[in-house]
């Protein structure tokens, strides 16, 4: 199983600049999240999630991979709309999905390439695309490129453990974005604990 990859430098780090995350840190322990390391699978992966539940977006994920054995924009372009609907999404979803496909096979994003980009260049290119926005892009920074300084405004879950975390009752834009400054440049195990947090 694929992981994204952190240790003590980042811990360390983040203990010197925050002792309120220093301290969630050291309860919570080393956290494993998994990660798609194709940044098309994960693409659509992340779509599948977009405003279900992680326990949802699990099941129509294992029934997509059972309905086209390797998720390719080929296997995607061969199954019919109507199929990838059948999996447990809207039509709205299942269309983004066949169009992300398409993209792919004409070249227009080329998937292979991406982890060459600055993230802010591939938050461009994959939000120009139909169904994805900031935070979609974002996750696939995050879970299939592992880049180091993730912080996600548009993720519930984040401002949520964040809020937690400092005893908010509200979190301005302005605070978040001071926060992530502070964890910078390993605001991505930052997140996991700031995920972590938001259930706990």
């Amino acid at each position: 199983m694929d992981i994204f990859k952190y240790g003590q430098k980042e811990i360390e780090y983040l203990k010197r600049k925050d002792k309120k995350l220093g301290a969630a840190i050291d309860k919570i322990g080393m956290i494993e999240r998994r990660i798609i390391p194709d940044p098309f699978t994960a693409l659509v992966s992340n779509i599948v999630g977009q405003q279900i539940s992680s326990k949802a977006a699990e099941t129509v994920w294992n029934r997509l991979c059972n309905l086209l054995g390797n998720i390719t924009p080929e296997s995607i372009a061969e199954a019919s709309l109507s199929d990838i609907q059948g999996c447990g999404m809207t039509l709205r979803k299942a269309g983004y999905i066949k169009g992300i496909a398409d993209v792919a096979i004409s070249g227009e994003v080329n998937f292979d390439i991406l982890h060459t980009l600055s993230d802010d260049e591939i938050i461009k290119k994959l939000t120009s695309l139909n169904g994805v926005g900031v935070w979609t892009a974002e996750m696939v920074l995050f879970f299939s490129l592992c880049r180091p300084d993730v912080v996600s405004y548009e993720d519930l879950a984040i401002r949520r453990g964040m809020m937690k975390l400092y005893g908010l009752k509200e979190l301005t834009k302005e605070k978040f974005y001071r926060y992530r400054k502070r964890y910078s440049p390993y605001g991505s195990v930052a997140s996991l604990y700031l995920w972590a947090l938001s259930v706990l």
